[in-house]
């Protein structure tokens, strides 16, 4: 008897007899019950680590465990192998993309095969293969057809040394610099595909037939975001023929709008800038270039702008309001431009103090007797200051605005989500 247990040799017998037996193999029309399971995919960097095995041994037991139950276990092996560090690493290394890739890919299917886990090596994927990425093609051919698939401007991050897009991951440092040149990036409005995934909001909010812990539907919930309300135009003054579009959960309060935002990127900022404006206003857009979105969201970040010298017309009152840029909005979220309502929102509040603007209370608090506010009044109250509505509760005001703005055409009902459209374009070596 042996004085120790011989593993490699050991198991690179049995691993060559279960291969030459085809015993981890599903075979299609298999008359037992089916089961499938897939573990995350590899990166091809170039060598395994133990936290590869780390992640896959549970997904093997698993399967192991329900063929042990008699089921017929697919459980396929591939390499993710789309992605920018090959590339980044195989520019270093002056080699060509593919090359290094399939050279790593060589050495990790080497090291899979040697673990000895029941993955059916005869379902074997590499994504960069064309045999596989027609496939995505395909999907996403059939994604165009339906209208899932479509181009639109899109703000991105650009390198102006390098001339590209870059990836999240490529902008690195609190200075927001390119990963290989070291020049500060800008954001850019290019034309961008993207993938529909907005339609399918209300299905993913219908949980019926899962069974999910409260705390992951929140999550959800939170992640779409759905929000009612009322997106109606805003006719821009001495400007015949342009407007733009706001959303709101709160039309009863419409009558107390007295400025406007749009986002640095809208594309009514360069037409409607006054010329005494311009300087001001291009040093504003550039700097918001240079921010994320999540230090432009921030809510420890204080609040500002720059007034662009053009007015927005309240389409409920007739009166002019000042327009305004500020990074807190977005182009990439709603219309890219909202209303400005001071007595009912704080951001507003907060602005329109900073700025010096009007703050028209238009839902009174119980017992209002017209004081200033201190703070924005946020719940519900009576309508006052607005015209024909005074008097009415505020939830009663937010039916009947919305009825005369849709019946004067220049709003209508909407439901709105958080949830953005999925941007897919990347201009990468590995595209397809």
């Amino acid at each position: 008897m042996a004085e120790r247990y011989r593993a490699e040799e050991i198991e690179r017998k049995w691993q060559a007899r279960w291969e030459a037996d085809g015993i981890h193999h599903a075979p299609d029309g298999d008359p037992r019950p089916k089961f499938y399971f897939l573990t995350m995919y590899p990166y091809p960097s170039g060598d395994l680590h133990i936290g590869h095995w780390y992640a896959m041994a549970p997904s093997d037991a698993a399967a192991r465990f329900r063929r042990m139950r008699g089921y017929n276990v697919m459980f396929p092996i591939g390499f993710d192998a789309f992605g920018l560090p090959a590339e980044n690493a195989a520019i270093e290394r002056g080699i060509h993309p593919a090359t290094w890739t399939m050279e790593n890919i060589e050495r990790m299917r080497r090291q899979l095969r040697s673990m000895g886990a029941m993955w059916d090596w005869d379902r074997e994927i590499v994504t960069c293969d064309p045999a596989y990425y027609r496939w995505n093609q395909w999907f996403f051919l059939k994604m165009y057809e339906r209208g899932l698939a479509y181009r639109a401007l899109a703000p991105v991050d650009w390198c102006p040394k390098d001339n590209t897009t870059l990836a999240r991951e490529q902008v690195v440092g609190e200075e927001r610099v390119c990963e290989r040149c070291g020049t500060p990036v800008i954001k850019r409005n290019l034309a961008q595909w993207f993938l529909r995934i907005t339609a399918y909001a209300e299905e993913l909010l219908d949980y019926s037939a899962i069974d999910w812990p409260e705390r992951v539907r929140v999550l959800q919930e939170n992640w779409i975001g759905r929000s009612e309300g009322v997106e109606f135009t805003i006719p821009v003054k001495d400007h015949p023929g342009r407007s733009f579009d706001v959303f709101t959960t709160r039309p009863d309060t419409a009558f107390g709008m007295t400025f406007a935002v749009l986002a640095p990127e809208h594309p009514l900022v360069d037409v409607l800038t006054a010329p005494e404006r311009r300087v001001e206003v291009e040093a504003y857009k550039y700097k918001a270039a240079r921010e994320s979105d999540i230090e432009r969201l921030s809510t420890e970040k204080e609040r500002d702008g720059v007034a662009i010298g053009a007015y927005g017309i309240n389409p409920m009152n007739g009166e002019a309001v000042p327009i305004y840029i500020a990074d807190y909005v977005l182009l990439t979220y709603g219309t890219g431009a909202i209303q400005g309502v001071p007595a009912h929102d704080q951001r507003d509040f907060e602005f329109a103090r900073k700025y010096g603007l009007p703050i028209p209370v238009v839902v009174a608090p119980p017992g209002w007797s017209g004081e200033p506010l201190e703070a924005a009044y946020l719940a519900e109250g009576t309508m006052v200051n607005s015209g024909e509505f005074n008097g009415l509760p505020s939830a009663e005001g937010w039916q009947r605005i919305a009825d005369a703005m849709e019946r004067r055409g220049i709003g209508r009902r909407k439901v709105n989500y958080r949830l953005h459209d999925w941007l897919i374009s990347r201009q990468r070596y590995w595209g397809t």
